[in-house]
């Protein structure tokens, strides 16, 4: 099952030309066997023709003149003698043996008893010649009259004819077994119609699913890429019905995410509008104590509504891409958690610029820093970047108690916090692995959860080199 092809185009070829290869040899088997018979059935009836024939020409000869006219004429494949008498034993009764005397007494000038008779009726002295075929003679009568191989001859008939005068003219018939020869020019025909057949039958295949490859391409770089040029609504009329829906749902999702950007925008200055107002008003406020507490809630609905619109911002394609240096964004990123106090080690490097959209990123690397610095505890965090041919690879541990892997899909999830490791105290609204994660995903690239060497959580970050 591993060599059955993937692909549409692949299974769809190996179909037909299996198809194509089968009822071919199939055919040439037909057109072989039907030659075969009919060259069987002609060659008969000549033998039948030629019997009748010798038959008659000894029936109106004279009697002094038979002996050398039956030598004469015992040619092989067709020998004769009479010196055998009228057979009275069982005679051929075999659908060959009885097509073959009735086409012996359809042949005579006139009507002659003919019998066909079994071969083990007559022994090969009777006959004067062996009778496995491998010579011919007739003895006391004349000299050898020529050899010949048995596997030339596969079909036997023993017919005797009784003529006018009561003389019995016993034939010895053989006919060529089937031909063997290879029929070279007949495989060649085939071989030629298999080829021409296949080639129409692999343009056609392809010509049907180059637009569902287009397709399936489209729809996998949709997600990167939401400004791609629409696909060529060609090929069969379901093909272009699909290709047209396709579209239609690009531009579909194109004006939502223009409507939904302006409704962030929007929502941004109308929800920090009242809060710079409330700020302005506490100066008012007499007790200092209430003043802090009423600024730390403010403090807190600010965040919560930059990071719910840095979320709903993450996936969309706002920003433009650019030629970034990956190294310089991530140590910028360590040195600003390092002046949050936390201890980083960096190991590694990028050796090429990546097109990637920089403050998305930078806000992906950021969350997971900052995610290790408050919850892995004093410990060191390693930061190792490889970078391959493909794709790079960014590993970030800490030594804090890590995530059961049963939680690890869900604290992707937005606004889900786990309370044993996460606590209230130390802030955060459980947005910070989905920022992450939605960036990532928008750049072709995957984030993954384990376990670090030593204890702690490692996160995995993945980027494709072409992204």
């Amino acid at each position: 099952m591993r060599r059955i092809p993937k692909t549409l185009f692949g299974q769809m070829l190996l179909v037909f030309f299996s198809g194509l290869l089968l009822v071919q040899l199939i055919g040439m088997w037909l057109m072989l066997d039907d030659r075969s018979r009919l060259n069987y059935k002609l060659l008969a009836e000549y033998a039948a023709q030629r019997t009748a024939g010798i038959a008659s020409v000894l029936d109106h000869a004279d009697a002094y003149e038979r002996a050398r006219l039956a030598s004469s004429l015992s040619v092989p494949p067709t020998t004769l003698t009479m010196d055998v008498p009228w057979s009275r034993g069982p005679l051929d009764s075999s659908d060959g043996a009885r097509a073959f005397a009735a086409a012996v007494e359809q042949g005579l000038a006139r009507p002659l008893s003919v019998q066909v008779l079994s071969v083990e009726q007559i022994s090969p002295e009777q006959l004067d010649f062996d009778a496995h075929g491998r010579e011919f003679h007739r003895s006391g009568h004349g000299p050898r009259v020529g050899e010949r191989k048995a596997p030339l001859f596969a079909r036997t008939f023993l017919a005797q004819v009784r003529l006018h005068d009561g003389t019995v003219v016993t034939f010895h018939q053989m006919l060529p077994q089937i031909a063997q020869d290879v029929p070279y020019r007949m495989i060649a025909l085939l071989l030629l119609l298999l080829l021409s057949v296949g080639l129409l039958s692999g343009w056609a295949v392809r010509r049907l699913t180059r637009p569902l490859a287009g397709f399936a391409n489209a729809a996998a770089g949709l997600a990167q890429n939401l400004d791609q040029p629409p696909l060529m609504e060609n090929g069969p009329l379901e093909v272009r019905r699909a290709t047209q829906a396709f579209n239609a749902m690009q531009r579909d999702l194109r004006r939502y995410l223009a409507t939904r950007s302006q409704a962030l925008s929007g929502v941004s200055h109308d929800l920090r509008l009242p809060i710079t107002r409330l700020r302005l008003r506490l100066e008012e406020v007499d007790s200092p104590s209430l003043r802090r507490k009423m600024e730390h809630d403010l403090s807190e609905m600010d965040d919560m509504i930059g990071h719910t619109l840095d979320f709903l911002r993450a996936g969309s394609d706002a920003e433009t891409p650019v030629m970034l240096n990956l190294d310089a964004l991530i140590d910028s990123v360590i040195e600003d958690m390092e002046d949050l106090g936390a201890h980083i080690e960096r190991t590694g490097a990028v050796r090429q610029p990546l097109r990637l959209r920089a403050n998305a990123m930078r806000r992906c690397i950021a969350n997971l820093l900052d995610n290790a610095r408050r919850y892995g505890g004093e410990g060191l965090i390693r930061v190792t970047v490889e970078d391959s041919a493909t794709e790079i690879a960014i590993r970030i541990d800490d030594q804090g108690p890590g995530i059961a892997a049963a939680d690890r899909e869900q604290v992707f999830e937005p606004y889900v916090r786990l309370e044993s490791s996460r606590a209230r105290h130390t802030g955060g609204t459980g947005l910070g692995l989905a920022i992450s994660k939605a960036v990532l995903e928008s750049h072709g690239g995957r984030i993954e959860l384990g376990d670090a060497p030593g204890g702690g959580l490692r996160v995995s970050l993945t980027l494709p080199r072409a992204g």
